[in-house]
């Protein structure tokens, strides 16, 4: 059956436009994003110096989540106002308070200048940016797809999913510049700054776009009509029907959106820098062909969506990922440090000490030592990404670690004099690199013995995982939601799964890896909602490819919430049309 062309007064010339413009905006949204994530371990120094470097680290990572926890809110203030007042201007306001915050982190004072203000201020900067995120991809999303013909409609948003890796290479592309000009001293002083500074730029070119376009010919015909009294966020989540299909695209989609893009984008680099200590350029050259290679799988996908159905890609990238990863990672560990594999397998790390004493290796609300010998056993391990074993002791016991053959006990540090417990944990941290040394531990990975090429093969599997499940998603979710409600019952969903489940992967990964000891064991939490997001999309949600945006949706025709969702929704096309041609 033949799919009616959709309303729209749209050129050629037009759509491109569309297409450019909101596609800097996502490139924007990733370069930030990125460019916080690779000097993570700068701004950990630069801002919250005041505590342990394990605690900084983790610090700045949930700095980096920061921006996530606002995004649902984000996206209910401009989805609301999109939907009510217009998609362009909200688009223009969006990219407005994302940027700025952007600009003023390279002018932010550090802990040194400014104490506590300066992460404090941190924070609320990535709060706001958090807002305007929110807003932003659904937007650009909507915007983009009621520009497009319903058989070019996967193709066509897939140049949004396309701009997350341009976005990231234009931010590794500016820090490996940074660093190579200025050397690793002077960017972890000052140098960090440039990169944020210079998004003025892109965020220039963005504006002048976006400010020469016109608004959304289904948002125009829809307000033209007059039709109803709109209120979106009260029918989007109040009515079942929709609802229903806004909790699915949250577990069954979004989720494994989030997920997969800060395993394979984000984690990946957290990973090779910290457990298996590449240097930060070689870290760059793996990624940047990586990025470059996976960029035409997003248009493969989304045209491959447009022939075959959103859900079947979808699926297909999904379950790949959730049975993959794991060895993608440990082929990532052999091919990166060959000799950190070895030592792991020919002297394993056990740490024996009592349950009891053993805290989580950070604490997000207090800055307080962990002195117990549990604590002070994993500490060093969890701060040098070592992978341990745990051995429990009877209650009371000091804990003690085993290195091969070596075997080293701990202290208890509680109720010591700051100055004695300092220099305690000095000695037995120097006595356990010692022990890791002596036991074949290497401190840095060998520049001669890692293998850019195997790698760059390893990350260009993971980013085109990535292109996979986030390409089909853009066009899949416009087409369950009618106009009046689009941009809103969009927004949410994919900010919740997306922002909060996918922007804390790497901080939540880490802290498992740091309280369980096993460097692989962060990757269950991506690979758990994987899974559950290949049950949930597989079974709750209908493929409904190529529906015509302006066409209305009965009841029972959102999401997953009736049979034969498409061919209704294709059957209501046709008659309309028929009707039409029987007017005129």
């Amino acid at each position: 059956m033949g799919t009616v062309p959709p309303r729209t007064d749209s050129t050629g010339r037009e759509r491109w436009k569309v297409i450019i413009s909101s596609s800097l905006g996502t490139a924007f949204e990733w370069y930030d994003f990125l460019l916080y994530g690779a000097l993570a371990p700068v701004i950990a120094k630069q801002f919250f110096s005041g505590v342990n470097e394990t605690a900084a680290f983790i610090f700045a990572l949930l700095t980096f989540s920061a921006g996530f926890v606002a995004r649902p809110f984000g996206s209910l203030v401009f989805g609301m106002i999109g939907d009510l007042v217009g998609r362009k201007r909200t688009f223009v306001a969006t990219i407005m308070l994302m940027a700025l915050p952007t600009f003023l982190v390279g002018l932010l004072p550090g802990y040194a200048t400014w104490g506590i203000y300066a992460p404090a201020t941190l924070i609320v900067l990535r709060v706001l940016q958090g807002l305007a995120v929110g807003g932003e991809y659904g937007g650009a999303l909507v915007y983009v797809a009621e520009h497009s013909e319903p058989g070019k409609r996967g193709k066509d948003t897939s140049w949004l999913s396309a701009m997350t890796p341009a976005g990231i290479i234009l931010a590794l592309s500016a820090t490996l510049v940074t660093r190579t000009i200025s050397g690793e001293s002077a960017l972890a002083e000052w140098a960090w700054r440039i990169p944020f500074l210079a998004s003025i730029v892109l965020f220039g070119i963005s504006m002048w776009l976006r400010l020469k376009l016109k608004e959304s010919p289904v948002f125009e015909e829809m307000k033209a009509a007059a039709r109803d009294k709109r209120r979106p966020v009260r029918e989007a989540f109040g009515e079942w029907r929709y609802l229903r299909t806004a909790i699915l695209l949250t577990f069954g989609v979004n989720t494994a959106i989030g997920v997969i893009a800060y395993t394979s984008e984000f984690y990946s680099q957290f990973f090779m820098a910290r457990t298996l200590g590449i240097d930060p350029v070689t870290i760059n050259w793996v990624m940047l062909p990586s990025l470059l290679l996976s960029v035409p799988m997003y248009i493969v996908c989304g045209w491959l969506t447009d022939k075959l159905g959103r859900k079947p890609v979808f699926l297909i990238g999904t379950l790949l990922a959730a049975l993959t990863l794991q060895p993608a990672f440990r082929l990532m560990t052999h091919y990166g440090n060959a000799a950190l594999e070895a030592a792991q397998r020919a002297a394993p790390v056990v740490v024996f000490a009592d349950p009891a004493n053993c805290s989580v290796q950070f604490n997000p609300v207090s800055a307080a030592a962990l002195t117990s010998s549990c604590d002070i056993a994993k500490g060093y391990l969890a701060s040098r990404m070592v992978s341990y074993q745990n051995q429990a002791l009877p209650p009371g016991s000091i804990a003690s670690l085993k290195i091969g053959n070596t075997m080293l006990q701990a202290f208890d540090g509680t109720g010591m004099p700051k100055a004695a417990f300092a220099a305690r944990e000095k000695q037995f941290q120097a006595d356990v690199q010692k022990a890791l040394t002596g036991n074949g531990y290497p401190a840095l990975a060998d520049p001669a013995h890692v293998h850019r090429g195997v790698l760059i093969c390893i990350m260009t599997y993971l980013l085109s995982l990535l292109a996979m499940i986030y390409t089909p998603a853009g066009a899949w979710m416009t087409e369950l939601f009618p106009t009046r409600i689009r941009y809103t019952a969009i927004s949410l969903p994919y900010n919740i799964g997306a922002g909060w489940f996918g922007g804390f992967m790497p901080s939540v990964a880490f802290a498992m890896v740091a309280g369980n000891g096993g460097v692989y064991f962060g990757l269950w939490y991506p690979v758990g909602l994987l899974a559950l997001a290949v049950l949930i999309a597989g079974f709750g949600l209908p493929d409904m490819r190529n529906r015509q945006l302006n066409a209305p949706l009965g009841d029972g025709e959102s999401g997953g919430a009736g049979r034969g969702v498409e061919q209704v929704v294709e059957q209501r096309v046709v008659c309309e049309a028929v009707q039409g041609g029987a007017r005129s």
